[in-house]
Parts: C-alpha cells; sequence; structure tokens
C-alpha cells in the first residue's frame, strides 16, 4: 500500500467495481421492468380477449382460448366464486378468489328475465358507475399482481391481468389471464450470472493494466530518483538526471531537477572559488602585517608604522565586504526606509574630503527622488562607485540623479579610459580586477562592484556600466521609487 503503483490499481479497481455494480443493477431493474412490462401486456391482451367473448354472451364451454399453457385463465363472479378456469389449471395464487374449481351455475348464456331484473332500470351495470355496461368490457386500466399457477402438473410464477366484463344478463365477471414468467425470470438470471462472472474478470483486467501502465509512467521516476542518488553519494553535481522525450509532468520534473542542479553547481562553484580568493586576499594583508610586526619585535627602530596600519586598515576593509557578501548570499533583506536619492548622495559626496578629483553633482534642487530600502547599503553602493571612478578618472567625475521612468537613475561618471564593451559584465564578478587595476593596493580587493550590483538586485534595481560622454565609463543605479 506504500507504492503508489499499488495505490493506483487498487483505486482504479474500486471505482470501476462501483460503477460495474450500479451499472449492472440499472441494467438488470431496466430489464426486469422491460420484461414485466411485456408480460403485462401479453396478460392484457389473454385477459380482454376472454372477456370480449364474455361480453358477447359466449358459453364457457365455447370460450375460445389461445395457448392455454402459457396463459392460464380464471373467471370469477361478483362475489369471488370462480365460474370459469382453463384447461389444466389446478391450482392458482395472487388472484384473490375463494378457489380453483369452478362453482355449480348456470350457463352464460341463461340470461335472466326482465321481470326478475325490476329494481334495475339502470343499463348500465351497477349503481356506482364503476362496473362496465351489460354487454361490454371495462376500459379501466387493468389490476396486476404476481402469482402463480399449476398448470398439467407444472408449477410456475405468472403475472395476472384482472378485467371485468358484463354480460347482456347484467352479470359481472372478472377475468384473470396470466402471462408466464419464466422467460423473464431466465433473462435475468442469465444476466446476473454472465455480471457476476465477468465481473471479477473484468477488474482483475483493470487492476492489472493499472499496475502496467502506473509501473511504465513511474519508470522515469525510479529513473530520477536513482541518479539524484548517486549525485548525492558522489557529490557531483555536474552529473544530470535523465529527461524522458515525453512532454508530461514527469519530463518537466526531470528537467526542473535539472535546471536546480545547474544552479545549485554554479552556487557552490561560486562558494568554492570565493572561498578560495577570499583566503588568497586575506593571506597578502596578513602576511605583509606579521612580518612588520616580527621586524619591530626584533628591531623597534625599522618599524613601518604607517604601512602597518595600512595592512590593518586594508585588512579591515577586506573582512568589512567579505561579511556583507555573505549577509547578501543568505537572501538578507534589505531595510524598508524611506530615502531621498539626492540627499544621499550630496552627504556621501561631502564626506569624501580625502578625494584626490571634486567630484560634481547634479540634483534637481526641487526634486524629490525617493525609495525604499537599506541606507547604509546604498551608501555603501554610492560610495564603492565614487571609489571606482577616483581611481580610473582622469580629471573629472560627475554624479548625476534624476527621474527614470518609474524609478530614480544615479549615474556615476568619469572622463577615464572607460570599460572594454567585452568586459562590462565580467567587472561585476567577485574578485576580477581588470589589467589597469591589477595591483591590490591601488586596485582593491575586486569586490566594490560586486557588492554594488548585488545590493541594487536585493532592492529591486538594477546597475549597468556604459560609455560617458565624457568618454570613460558611466555606471547607472537604477532603483525604483517609493510609492
Amino acid at each position: 500500500m506504500r507504492s503508489v503503483r499499488a495505490r493506483a490499481a487498487i483505486g482504479a479497481t474500486l471505482v470501476v467495481a462501483v460503477a460495474l455494480v450500479a451499472a449492472g443493477l440499472a441494467v438488470l431493474s431496466v430489464l426486469r421492468t422491460n420484461l414485466i412490462d411485456q408480460a403485462d401486456l401479453q396478460a392484457e391482451v389473454a385477459a380482454r380477449e376472454v372477456a370480449g367473448q364474455l361480453a358477447l354472451d359466449t358459453a364457457y364451454a365455447d370460450l375460445d382460448l389461445d395457448d392455454e399453457e402459457d396463459h392460464p385463465v380464471q373467471v370469477t363472479d361478483e362475489e369471488g366464486r370462480v365460474v370459469f378456469v382453463s384447461k389444466g389449471l389446478r391450482a392458482i395464487s395472487g388472484t384473490g378468489s375463494a378457489g380453483v374449481s369452478p362453482v355449480p351455475s348456470a350457463s352464460v348464456g341463461a340470461t335472466p328475465s326482465p321481470g326478475d331484473d325490476d329494481d334495475d332500470d339502470d343499463d348500465d351495470g351497477g349503481d356506482d358507475g364503476s362496473r362496465p355496461a351489460r354487454g361490454e368490457v371495462s376500459s379501466d386500466d387493468p389490476d396486476f399482481s404476481d402469482g402463480t399457477a399449476t398448470v398439467d402438473g407444472k408449477q410456475a410464477d405468472y403475472r395476472f391481468a384482472a378485467v371485468e366484463a358484463t354480460t347482456p344478463a347484467g352479470l359481472t365477471l372478472t377475468v384473470h389471464a396470466g402471462a408466464p414468467l419464466a422467460a423473464e425470470q431466465e433473462a435475468v438470471n442469465t444476466v446476473r450470472g454472465a455480471m457476476l462472472t465477468g465481473l471479477p474478470l473484468l477488474l482483475a483486467v483493470v487492476a492489472g493494466v493499472t499496475w502496467l501502465v502506473t509501473r511504465r509512467a513511474l519508470r522515469p521516476v525510479e529513473g530520477i530518483r536513482r541518479e539524484m542518488a548517486a549525485i548525492t553519494a558522489s557529490e557531483d553535481l555536474a552529473r544530470r538526471v535523465p529527461e524522458p522525450d515525453s512532454r508530461d509532468e514527469i519530463a518537466a520534473l526531470a528537467r526542473t531537477t535539472n535546471e536546480t542542479l545547474t544552479v545549485l553547481e554554479a552556487s557552490v562553484e561560486r562558494q568554492r572559488r570565493f572561498v578560495a580568493d577570499a583566503s588568497h586576499e586575506l593571506r597578502s594583508p596578513i602576511a605583509s602585517l606579521r612580518t612588520q610586526l616580527e621586524v619591530a619585535e626584533a628591531h623597534p627602530e625599522l618599524l613601518d608604522l604607517p604601512g602597518a596600519v595600512a595592512d590593518t586598515v586594508r585588512l579591515q576593509v577586506l573582512a568589512a565586504d567579505l561579511l556583507l557578501l555573505a549577509r547578501l548570499d543568505a537572501g538578507e533583506k534589505p531595510g524598508a526606509a524611506r530615502l531621498e536619492v539626492g540627499a544621499l548622495v550630496r552627504e556621501e559626496v561631502s564626506q569624501r574630503t580625502g578625494d584626490r578629483i571634486p567630484v560634481t553633482v547634479e540634483v534637481a534642487e526641487d526634486a524629490a527622488y525617493e525609495v525604499n530600502g537599506s541606507r547604509g547599503q546604498l551608501v555603501r553602493v554610492i560610495g564603492n562607485l565614487l571609489d571606482n571612478a577616483q581611481r580610473h578618472a582622469g580629471n573629472r567625475i560627475t554624479v548625476q540623479v534624476a527621474a527614470d521612468g518609474s524609478g530614480v537613475r544615479v549615474e556615476v561618471r568619469d572622463d577615464g579610459a572607460g570599460v572594454p564593451e567585452d568586459e562590462r559584465e565580467r567587472i561585476f564578478e567577485r574578485f576580477v580586477r581588470l589589467d589597469d587595476a591589477r595591483s591590490r593596493d591601488d586596485g582593491g580587493a575586486g569586490l566594490g562592484l560586486a557588492i554594488a550590483r548585488d545590493v541594487a538586485t536585493r532592492h529591486g534595481g538594477t546597475l549597468t556600466v556604459h560609455r560617458a560622454p565624457e568618454g570613460g565609463a558611466a555606471f547607472r543605479l537604477w532603483l525604483p521609487r517609493a510609492a
């Protein structure tokens, strides 16, 4: 029961079983109803034929009865006494009569004299008008009943129809004619037997087909599971699960799994590269600082205090960058503070008193460019872009803040050499330094632009680089405007 195949096979079999049982009962009910209706029609026809003859004052001995064995006939008077039975009829039930043998009476043709019926001035029969008129057969629907009859020593089930008729002498008789139910019972039993025999076989076929189809459908899933287990055991994220040729949900599952493995492989590879690059970058300032301290311990007069401070500052900045990247990779969400970008840029530029090139800020005085985000992270982005411009600019650096569609654009331009078009995406990778900035002392660790783009992405914005009108690089930071 823990297997999907078993549950699917059992579920399908139960559903089909319920449907087949319901359909079988409905078929049997309809079949039985139709056959009984046919028997009712046969019994009514036989009863009306006999009643018609009695209404014409035909004597009992002269009644023309067709197929007496299949359609036994019993005639009773107004008091329920049997006055006539068909040939061979020895016992009957279901007609409500007192017996089977006819009672001694005059023939049907013995019509009473008018003087014997002085009190009956109505030619239509009884006082209540429910009886047929003299010499007529009742036009009302006959009464039907189930019963048995013994004809020529053979007892069988019959469907009886009761039809009233009034003789010309005014005698009201009830004719009970039967139609055999043997054919109906045989047909119903045959159909029921066929259903009971075929139902288990059909359910077995349904269960088997469902099992095989489910097994075939789930075969790719088993392949995916085995491959995932092998990937987990080998820790080889370069492997991929097999993708079936079908276009169903399992193929979509395989494609999604492979896409997830691709992203996971890239993430793990980037993490490994990050750890290796971070170790490499940290090794140099730590080794330099340790060397200076060891020399100072042995020869205090040779202590390079400014160099030790510079290495310590560089180490501190690098550690802060690595911690920020770690928080960004962990999915840290930016704050929701409402910030005015123009004021943020002016404040950051005003605090950079040691820059070698003064920065020109272009912000409309009467405009408000508000965004939602983390003040510290956005200040870090602006600072990183300005640091990059200071390293590469010749004589001019400009920061422009303006509206751009539904957002705010911050553009930092310089008049340096610019960024080659084929390098404009690579410079945003971590620990990447172009040839002009290979020096670790002057070019940094190659994390500033990577941090800037990650922060922009976390704030729902973008960071791209283009060619500035001054000939250098133009870094465009776009952030969505606050609602």
